[in-house]
């Protein structure tokens, strides 16, 4: 086995990027361990709806980003305190959905810290009943990644509000994420170190030999393919908003001048039905403003370009377009 090191990277658009890169392109006969560690970032599962997931106004107000990844399973929350984990392996029968084989390499380690850690179920790491991890594959013709996530000291009030959403009627075809009992491992540590310095003990325990960890060492063309794949992929909101499976969206509110019952349906991220239902006034037939907002986006900017080339109060009295994308997003 070889490890890649990201180069302190904490980009999750970036690391995610790495992985892939390195999945499709590096080494085939060898496996390869990748490490990194994320600054504040929500990993949505491939076939997860994202507005399901996120709750928008929190992951706004503290620039978390929000970013879809290849494998399935849940949306997770990551952050500073948080170690990643990626095995790059051939795709066998031996291999594929077989969690144990590489979780074990970690588990161990974190054995040898004092740390009782095991596998709970198909793919967490629990201690004592307490998720510390959680763990997902994918595939890529003859290889494939399996990959977890290491709560070290990760804020988990963070976790619980990143992942909180707002309240609205949302039916999705998406698979929901299942809110776990985490626990960081930093609590059943005597002495903490630096996530840092975790990162080194883990490596040395997996490789047995902290004095000789073969490596392979990303060049200049390897970045240039790897920064092409973020931007053609993880730094996209096609991929990250519009891959969202297709959703139904009711919201209402009462406003001082009446109430507002919108409802849409969402496919591949954009608008493509919308109807405006309630007692509130306007000097236009609503209709009008149904047929602008299809295909837009349905992103808050996107929203508010639409609403603000026209005059909302002909349509809504009293109402802004901020006060609209507030409602409808």
């Amino acid at each position: 086995m070889i490890f890649v090191d990201n180069e302190n990277i904490y980009d999750a658009r970036f690391n995610l990027a790495i992985e892939e890169y390195l999945l499709r392109n590096i080494a085939p006969e060898e496996n390869i361990l990748l490490f990194y560690i994320n600054s504040p970032s929500i990993i949505i599962g491939r076939n997860q709806n994202t507005f399901e997931e996120i709750n928008v106004d929190y992951v706004q107000e503290h620039n978390i980003q929000v970013v879809r990844r290849l494998s399935g399973g849940g949306a997770v929350y990551h952050d500073h305190g948080n170690l990643n984990f990626s095995f790059i392996a051939p795709n066998t029968k031996e291999n594929f959905h077989n969690f144990q084989k590489f979780t074990m390499p970690v588990i161990e380690v974190l054995k040898e810290m004092g740390v009782p850690a095991k596998l709970g179920g198909r793919n967490d790491i629990l201690v004592e009943g307490r998720k510390i991890s959680g763990n997902a594959q994918y595939v890529s013709g003859l290889r494939m990644v399996s990959h977890g996530t290491l709560l070290y000291n990760t804020d988990l009030s963070a976790v619980t509000n990143a992942l909180k959403v707002k309240p609205s009627k949302i039916e999705s075809k998406g698979i929901k994420s299942i809110r776990s009992r985490v626990a960081n491992i930093s609590e059943y540590l005597e002495e903490i170190p630096e996530i840092e310095t975790f990162r080194q003990n883990i490596l040395r325990g997996i490789f047995k030999d902290a004095h000789h960890i073969p490596q392979y060492h990303l060049n200049d063309a390897d970045w240039e393919a790897i920064n092409e794949l973020s931007a053609s992929r993880y730094q996209t909101w096609e991929w990250n908003f519009g891959h969202s499976p297709e959703f139904n969206i009711h919201k209402t509110h009462r406003f001082p001048s009446g109430e507002i019952d919108a409802r849409m349906n969402v496919i591949k991220g954009k608008i493509d039905c919308i109807k405006f239902y309630g007692d509130f006034f306007g000097q236009y037939e609503v209709s009008e403003l149904e047929s602008l907002l299809l295909g837009t986006p349905y992103h808050p900017e996107e929203l508010l370009d639409v609403l603000e080339s026209v005059d909302i109060s002909k349509y809504f009295v009293n109402i802004s377009a901020q006060e609209l994308v507030w409602l409808l997003y």
